[in-house]
């Protein structure tokens, strides 16, 4: 047997056309490609999207060597619902150095502004809001 190197005659087999894939499967993964887009970036904004409550930080105050005053606004779209917020300190290397939850109770307003004394275990420099949410715990509602 002898090895062929030369192409087979295009007189005689016609011309070879390299396998190129159909504009179907193109089409098919590209819409296939949009559709698992668009249903990753519903997921994500469900799941990441704006929440039924914001707290902001409003101000602190250092109030002596281990304690800080710690005022939060806090934004809910029913404010007829009860909201766990955490405050903490910092102390100057950014570690957190204390940290209280606090019950925001409900009210007639959307916006409500709340101050909370945290203790710190050592010196404090600043005092912020690590977040709040609408799952409030047990320990914090009122009898």
């Amino acid at each position: 047997m002898t090895e062929r190197s030369q192409p087979p005659p295009q007189s005689r087999y016609g011309r070879v056309r390299p396998v190129r894939p159909s504009r179907r499967w193109f089409v098919a993964l590209s819409v296939t490609v949009v559709a698992v887009g668009v249903a990753l970036a519903v997921i994500g904004y469900r799941s990441l999207g704006r929440s039924d409550v914001e707290g902001t930080l409003g101000g602190y105050q250092l109030v002596d060597n281990q304690t800080v005053s710690v005022t939060i606004s806090v934004t809910r779209t029913d404010p007829s619902r009860p909201v766990d917020c955490i405050v903490r300190v910092r102390a100057k290397d950014g570690s957190e150095t204390g940290r209280r939850e606090v019950l925001v109770p409900p009210s007639t307003q959307t916006t409500v502004q709340v101050t909370a004394i945290v203790k710190s275990s050592k010196p404090p420099m600043v005092g912020d809001i690590y977040g709040c949410g609408t799952d409030v715990p047990g320990y914090l509602r009122a009898p």
